[in-house]
């Protein structure tokens, strides 16, 4: 999560603009929007905080757990929410992917300061195969959204930009995990 600084800025940028988004979308007058919204809020910002760049801020050893807690009972409420069906799923293995990120920054030497070798390769390339195939999908889905499907629409309605702040943060979790 800690690469270089340029790419590591546009990570934090994407992801907290999409939290703020998020954060908007829990406005909305659509029930399912706004009971999706807060974990996607939580998942854009806990990003945009752990793609921080290394020569800016390292987090102290403590945080890595704290990340582990806060993603742990996010990915717990999802799994019990997905028992109405709907994105939960994915926001299940969202949130586990964050907790499985900051197990293993917590025990890669320096805490953070540093990368490669920090995280388990089998289950890295698990997580990244199924995040470039929900960014595949995800940018699939998107494309036949014409410009006028939200018009009239409060910016909490939007599902066209929900999909592409999903999509967004799809593609900053491959990013993530490419650097773990």
């Amino acid at each position: 999560m800690h690469g270089p600084a340029s790419p590591g800025w546009l990570l934090v940028a994407v992801c907290a603009a999409t939290g703020v988004y998020c954060l908007l979308r829990m406005r909305s007058r659509v029930e399912e929007q706004r009971r999706t919204a807060g974990g996607e809020a939580l998942m854009g910002f806990g990003m945009a905080a752990m793609a921080v760049p290394a020569a800016v801020f390292t987090p102290p050893s403590w945080a890595w757990p704290v990340y582990a807690a806060v993603f742990g009972a996010a990915a717990l409420r999802a799994l019990w929410s997905a028992r109405a069906g709907g994105h939960h799923l994915h926001h299940m293995v969202g949130a586990a992917a964050m907790v499985y990120m900051a197990i293993a920054m917590a025990a890669s030497p320096g805490h953070g300061a540093g990368h490669g070798g920090s995280g388990v390769p089998l289950v890295t390339g698990a997580l990244l195969a199924y995040f470039t195939g929900y960014v595949l999908l995800s940018g699939v889905r998107l494309v036949p959204v014409t410009a006028g499907a939200g018009a009239g629409a409060g910016w909490g309605d939007r599902p066209e930009l929900a999909r592409a702040c999903r999509l967004s943060m799809g593609i900053a979790m491959v990013a993530m995990l490419l650097t773990l």
